[in-house]
């Protein structure tokens, strides 16, 4: 059996991670013009860095939970034929165990510089202006894919979803493209899917199945009734 698990906000906050987005529409406080979009960084990049800085420090604080370590459970058996899809920027699941995972919107321990476009694990703050390990310039960025940026690694993604006989998605609001479609996508290229959510997402009536509550209870459950 092939699987693609999608994985978004949900799973992460009940590790302690704060969701971007408020419910005002906020994210921590601030509009998303002001922190999430390439011309927010290039008219004001101190107050970009200090926000990623922040949430990168705050990491620290957090510890994967009980789903991410079912899909690392999951994972161990089924190998490549498992592929986890994140749309959070943090790191729990390969704190949890996980290895076949993309991250869709980057990652906050990674820095992206833009003068030679590499890309680098970045555990400390960028707005003191580092150096780039590769090049020198003092041109990193938050690796982080901001609105108006194309999401990573799509093309390995679209691919394992039209290969899928599984596709799951756990803790996502299915409100945000391109990740909102990948439902759609599977089914039509034959994969059964399954929604495991706290719950009902905006697009919950798409998949074959539905089941709401805590992602630490629902995906361990889930993994043991695949995995028997």
């Amino acid at each position: 059996m092939k699987v693609v698990v999608l994985t978004g906000a949900g799973i992460s906050a009940e590790s302690g991670v704060p969701t971007f987005r408020d419910a005002d529409g906020l994210w921590h406080g601030h509009r998303v013009e002001e922190v999430a979009t390439p011309e927010a960084f290039a008219r004001q990049p101190s107050l970009v860095h200090r926000f990623y800085d922040e949430r990168r420090a705050a990491l620290a604080a957090v510890a994967p939970n009980p789903a991410h370590a079912a899909l690392a459970r999951l994972e161990d058996r089924l190998g490549d034929d498992l592929l986890v899809v994140t749309q959070n920027i943090d790191d729990l699941h390969e704190r949890g165990g996980s290895r076949r995972v993309v991250h869709l919107h980057g990652q906050l321990r990674s820095a992206l510089c833009r003068g030679c476009g590499e890309r680098f694990p970045w555990h400390d703050a960028l707005g003191d202006g580092p150096a780039c390990p590769r090049c020198g310039r003092r041109e990193l960025r938050p690796d982080v894919v901001w609105f108006g940026e194309i999401p990573y690694d799509m093309d390995r993604v679209l691919a394992a979803l039209g290969r899928a006989d599984l596709f799951v998605s756990i803790g996502t609001s299915g409100a945000v493209q391109p990740a909102a479609g990948f439902v759609g996508y599977a089914a039509g290229q034959g994969a059964r899917t399954l929604e495991l959510n706290l719950v009902p997402s905006h697009g919950s009536h798409l998949f074959d199945e539905a089941r709401h509550g805590p992602a630490s209870e629902l995906v361990p459950a889930w993994v043991d009734d695949l995995l028997r």
